[in-house]
């Protein structure tokens, strides 16, 4: 089945306000929402909703952080969102950012590889129902167990930039979530995830305007691709020289010549932009290059957001 998802909440729309969105979604063509979780909403709750206004849809978090909850909230968490989205769950967990985590949680980012490791095969073993007591390198639980395990299986996917990463999600979890790729980058990332699902975010700037688009997308880039893991992964993709002057105007502070250093080809390969028909275009590029779940997350332009979506599905 191919799919094509959304990022909900849409910027600007209170939660309650995607009631006659979510429910037209599946006759869209769309098959999946997925939220995501930095200074907006939590990554749970407008999930919990939409399930409630379409029975067709799969959901799920991209991400969840695995520091920023315990081990066992989390899978309590997810076990709940099984159960109210009649096992349309997949969840979708990562080690975020050190700026998510210790800067604005006050917890220590320490050995992100390791906790995912490590809160993924605790949440397997949990969501089987199984109790649990183990030691794991970076945390250890004693003795829990769910009380309402999920009735059928979990999907677990991993945020995952780069090879360590990928293949653990290709060893021990069903899939893969990544962003801030090209369409061109997807067969790198192929190359070690094998034939997991991968899921990516893909930015959609729909607008004409390629000045704005642009403008936009420097800005987004400068901020996101400055962060280590960020940087790691395109150095890793081989954007490394070509970036370079970004990363040293932002490590000297001046933040408008970092985003102004940024080449356009570089906006337009992260940024998907133009006329609806076009990025709907170029968006399919993605699933034609070995991305299975493209996950539309929708940028603003100061045109009517509900429309856009509608106008970006696939049977449109």
């Amino acid at each position: 089945m191919a799919r094509w998802g959304i990022t909900l909440p849409l910027i600007g729309v209170p939660v309650l306000e995607h009631h006659a969105l979510v429910s037209e979604l599946a006759g869209l063509g769309y098959t999946d929402v997925w939220s995501a979780e930095t200074t907006g909403t939590d990554a749970f709750t407008p999930l919990a909703l939409a399930a409630q206004w379409s029975s067709e849809l799969r959901f799920g978090p991209a991400i969840v952080p695995v520091y920023t909850r315990g081990p066992a909230t989390l899978a309590m968490s997810a076990a709940t969102m099984a159960e109210v989205t009649g096992g349309r769950f997949v969840l979708g967990i990562g080690s975020s950012s050190p700026a998510i985590v210790q800067r604005w949680n006050s917890i220590p980012f320490e050995e992100p590889f390791k906790r995912t490791r490590d809160t993924l095969r605790f949440l397997k073993a949990a969501l089987a129902g199984e109790k649990v007591t183990a030691e794991y390198d970076t945390f250890k639980v004693s003795g829990f167990k769910l009380e309402r395990p999920p009735a059928e299986k979990v999907p677990i996917m991993l945020a995952a930039l780069r090879p360590n990463m990928l293949r653990l999600a290709a060893r021990e979890a069903d899939g893969a979530i990544t962003n801030w790729l090209a369409a061109t980058d997807v067969a790198k990332v192929r190359e070690e995830l094998g034939d997991a699902e991968l899921a990516a975010r893909i930015f959609v700037c729909p607008t004409e305007d390629a000045d704005a688009a642009r403008a936009l997308g420097r800005m987004l880039i400068s901020t996101y691709l400055t962060v280590p893991a960020y940087a790691a992964f395109h150095d890793w993709l081989g954007r490394g020289d070509v970036l370079r002057p970004m990363h040293e105007a932002w490590a000297a502070g001046d933040r408008k010549a970092a985003s102004k250093s940024i080449p356009d080809e570089v906006v337009d390969a992260l940024v998907v932009h133009g006329s609806l028909d076009q990025c709907r275009a170029r968006v399919a590029e993605y699933q034609a290059a070995g991305v299975d779940t493209p996950i539309i997350a929708l940028l603003p332009t100061g045109g009517d957001q509900v429309e856009q979506v509608r106008a970006l599905a696939p049977k449109a």
